[in-house]
């Protein structure tokens, strides 16, 4: 069983209202082999919202602002939780997530500057995620991991 980024099944629950939908794991969803989470929304974030990076400060600490310099760190934290919670009663070991999300990115995300600019990191969701031994992909590397 798999967890999966709402957004990737066709869930319009992206920043701007939108989606990010692929085919192929939509029907992975459909099968019943995952579920389908929003760590922002779970967060309490409305539908839409503004766009939010992480910003890493001298001293190692992380907080997710939006544009107009809002801290939405809470919300990024509480959702990043209540996915993990989820995870763990239904016994999933496997998340497919949006990659460069300030909470579902995994190995590169936005630099917090709000330019499109890549950096190595974690969105807070696929972190805490990882960091309990659940095993991260992409919507970019996810069929790499199918067999697995």
């Amino acid at each position: 069983m798999y967890l999966i980024s709402a957004c990737l099944v066709g869930v319009n629950c992206k920043y701007n209202g939108t989606t990010n939908l692929d085919e192929d794991l939509l029907r992975l969803f459909m099968e019943g082999q995952a579920i389908a989470i929003c760590p922002e929304v779970l967060g309490n974030l409305s539908i839409p919202r503004d766009p939010c990076e992480i910003i890493k400060a001298d001293d190692g600490s992380i907080k997710v602002v939006t544009t107009s310099g809002k801290d939405v760190t809470s919300n990024f934290t509480a959702g990043a939780r209540k996915t993990l919670d989820i995870c763990k009663s239904a016994e999933i070991d496997k998340a497919i997530l949006q990659s460069r999300s300030p909470s579902c990115g995994y190995g590169r995300i936005y630099d917090g500057t709000f330019s499109g600019k890549l950096i190595e990191g974690n969105g807070l969701t696929a972190q805490l995620l990882s960091e309990h031994g659940i095993k991260i992909y992409t919507d970019e590397n996810w069929k790499e991991g199918e067999n697995d």
